[in-house]
């Protein structure tokens, strides 16, 4: 005969019994829900090109997580250390001098003031060295005209060169008060000394040619470039001098590359125009 304590045993018993039955049969539903929720977000994540990821921790993971916490030992060892980020490419040209830009406009190209015959040298002190452009006013007199010009207002002190390219085509660009590749003096002038194009629809510029940047023809402004390496080009940009001085300036920022480290875009070194004059 099944005493009052027996029983009660057995019922006790039979009462763990479903309890974990119950238990085993929500944990199992939590899974399932996981499981799902885990391939919908997986597939999310395919079809979203990884936008981003749900993770469902279930009640059972995080006690897990916390047992296991619990049982591990603090350690005596040092965290590996973690290695630093790259060092960013030092620039190496001066602080620019003090001053900024100016914003003076101009309605219309400036009369001719200067000698075609004569010998006009334009000299670019630059945060990173001094150049020197000697300038062909007999082939280009529009241009060297309004270099005398634009120098003898100051336009150009102050102007950062804003764009390098060191991939096929290679040229430091200068001469834009705003640095954005768009700006200018206020007015437009004419192409000169134009060569000829090959069979390949390109001229040669050699390494040193200082020539005029332009959106089209007929729109020279104040934009120039100084090319570091012999390229081609179409003949569209009018040549109006020649280095003779500072050629290891340019080519040391060409080496330096540009800031993104791309083949076309802002020189990594600051270069910035602290003045530009014209003499004759």
């Amino acid at each position: 005969m099944v005493t009052k304590q027996q029983r009660q045993r057995q019922l006790a018993r039979e009462k763990f019994e479903r309890q974990q039955q119950r238990r085993g049969t929500a944990h199992a539903r939590r899974r399932r829900r996981n499981q799902v929720v885990a391939a919908v977000a997986a597939v999310v994540v395919v079809a979203g090109g990884g936008a981003w990821l749900a993770v469902a921790t279930s009640d059972d993971d995080k006690d897990d997580k916390k047992t296991n916490a619990a049982n591990t030992p603090p350690s005596t060892q040092p965290s590996a250390p973690q290695s630093p980020p790259p060092a960013a490419k030092p620039k190496t040209c001066a602080a620019p001098a003090p001053g900024e830009p100016t914003k003076e406009q101009f309605g219309a190209e400036p009369a001719m003031s200067i000698d075609t015959a004569g010998a006009y040298t334009m000299t670019l002190k630059t945060t990173c060295g001094e150049v020197k452009v000697a300038l062909d006013a007999a082939k280009a007199p529009h241009t060297v005209n309004s270099f005398a010009f634009l120098a003898g207002k100051k336009f150009f002190d102050h102007t950062k060169c804003h764009r390098l390219t060191t991939g096929g085509l290679a040229v430091l660009q200068c001469g834009d008060p705003t640095g954005t590749g768009t700006g200018g003096p206020g007015y437009k002038f004419v192409d000169e000394n134009l060569g000829t194009a090959g069979a390949d629809g390109t001229a040669a510029y050699p390494a040193g040619t200082v020539a005029m940047a332009n959106s089209g023809p007929g729109t020279n402004g104040s934009q120039f470039f100084l090319v570091t390496g012999d390229s081609k080009l179409p003949p569209n940009y009018t040549p109006f001098g020649k280095v003779t001085g500072g050629m290891d300036v340019l080519q040391k920022i060409a080496a330096a590359g540009t800031e993104d480290g791309g083949s076309d875009g802002a020189p990594h070194e600051n270069v910035v125009l602290d003045s530009v004059t014209v003499a004759k």
